[in-house]
C-alpha cells in the first residue's frame, strides 16, 4: 500500500462514518444503514422542494431507507448547497442541484464557498421545467406580454417582479425580457418560488418568472394569468398560453435539477442511488407529480450529469457576465 492510499483511508476512518459505508460498497451491495438526507436549498412549496419530495417518496422504497427532505435556504440556493457540499461522502445526505446553484452561483457571487465540480460527485439529471411569466391582480387588464410591455411603459417607477433570488434563473429571464421589450423593473427578491408567487397573487408584486407548474397553479382561481411560457413550443400544462417567442420575445429557458453527492462519496454508492432513480423515473405517483410541473423524469449517467454541470456552469457565466450581475 502506498503512503497515499494509507493516508486517505486514515482520512476517511477519522470522519467515523465513510468507512463502514466505503467498506459496504467496496462488497457491490450498497444499502443505505439510516434515513438519506437530501437537503433542498429552497423554501417549502416550490419546484425543488416538490420534486425532490417526489424524487424522494419514489426512491426511499427502492432503496429501503426513507429519503427525508432538509429545506435549508438562503442566498440562491448557496446556504444549503455548501451544506451538502460538507456533508460525510457516505450516501446519507445528497443534495437536489439545480441551474442557480450549480451553474449560476459560481459566476454571481463573489468568492462562493463551494465548487460545484470539484466538491460534488454527480449521480444523474433528474429533470428539466419550462419558465413562465405571470401576473397578478395589481395588473388586472393585461393578458398578453405587449399590454404587459405597455403598462410596464406607463407606470412610474416601472414594473415590479419577484424573483427567487438576486442572480436567479427567474432573476436572469425577467432581466432579458425587459431588456428586450425595453420597460424600467423593480426587482424584489425573495428566498424562494413560494413566497414570490404568493406575493403575485396577493398583488404585493406585478409579475415573476417562475416555473410553469407554480405559474399554472397560481392562474386556476383567476388570481393570477400566465402571460407566456419560455419553451419551444407550446406546453401540454397550459395550452393556450403563447410562448415567449410568439408573444415577440425570444427566449427559451428552464430550470434543470439533478442529484449530487458530497465529493469523494465511493462509486458503488454513486451508481446504487443512480440505479435507484432510474427505477424510481418509471414509478406512476412519480411521473404524475413531474406531469403536474410539465416534467419527465430524464435519468442520465454521472459522467454524462458532469458533462452537463461543466457545460452550464460556462454557459451560465457567460450570461451573468454579460449581465454584470453579482450577488453581495
Amino acid at each position: 500500500m502506498t503512503a497515499h492510499s494509507r493516508r486517505g483511508l486514515l482520512a476517511l476512518a477519522a470522519s467515523g462514518l465513510v468507512l463502514p459505508a466505503l467498506a459496504r460498497a467496496q462488497n457491490g451491495a450498497w444499502t443505505p444503514d439510516r434515513p438519506i438526507r437530501v437537503i433542498v436549498p429552497y423554501n417549502a412549496g416550490g419546484l425543488t422542494d416538490i420534486m425532490s419530495r417526489a424524487v424522494g417518496q419514489a426512491m426511499g422504497s427502492i432503496l429501503g431507507q426513507p429519503m427525508v427532505i432538509e429545506n435549508r435556504p438562503g442566498a440562491n440556493g448557496s446556504v444549503g448547497t455548501l451544506v451538502a457540499a460538507r456533508a460525510a461522502p457516505d450516501g446519507t445526505t445528497l443534495t437536489m442541484g439545480i441551474t442557480d446553484t450549480f451553474a449560476i452561483n459560481p459566476a454571481s457571487i463573489p468568492n462562493l464557498a463551494y465548487d460545484p465540480e470539484k466538491d460534488f460527485a454527480p449521480i444523474t439529471i433528474v429533470s428539466s421545467v419550462p419558465l413562465a411569466l405571470m401576473v397578478g391582480p395589481s395588473q388586472r387588464g393585461v393578458t398578453t406580454l405587449a399590454q404587459l410591455t405597455a403598462a410596464a411603459k406607463a407606470k412610474q417607477g416601472g414594473l415590479s417582479y419577484a424573483t427567487w433570488g438576486v442572480g436567479s434563473s427567474s432573476h436572469l429571464a425577467m432581466e432579458f425580457v425587459a431588456g428586450h421589450q425595453g420597460f424600467e423593473k423593480l426587482h424584489v427578491p425573495f428566498t424562494g418560488q413560494a413566497p414570490g408567487m404568493q406575493a403575485v397573487v396577493a398583488g404585493q408584486v406585478d409579475s415573476m418568472i417562475l416555473t410553469a407548474g407554480g405559474a399554472e397553479s397560481m392562474s386556476k382561481d383567476g388570481r393570477a394569468r400566465v402571460l407566456a411560457v419560455a419553451a419551444p413550443k407550446r406546453i401540454e400544462l397550459l395550452p393556450d398560453v403563447p410562448t415567449m417567442s410568439e408573444a415577440g420575445v425570444p427566449l427559451v429557458t428552464g430550470l434543470w435539477l439533478a442529484l449530487y453527492a458530497p465529493a469523494r462519496t465511493p462509486r458503488p454508492i454513486i451508481d446504487r442511488i443512480n440505479a435507484a432513480y432510474r427505477e424510481a423515473a418509471r414509478n406512476d405517483a412519480l411521473v404524475a407529480a413531474f406531469r403536474g410541473q410539465s416534467a419527465v423524469p430524464e435519468p442520465s449517467t454521472p459522467e454524462e450529469l458532469a458533462a452537463f454541470t461543466k457545460a452550464e456552469v460556462a454557459q451560465w457565466g457567460t450570461v451573468v457576465r454579460n449581465a454584470k450581475i453579482t450577488v453581495s
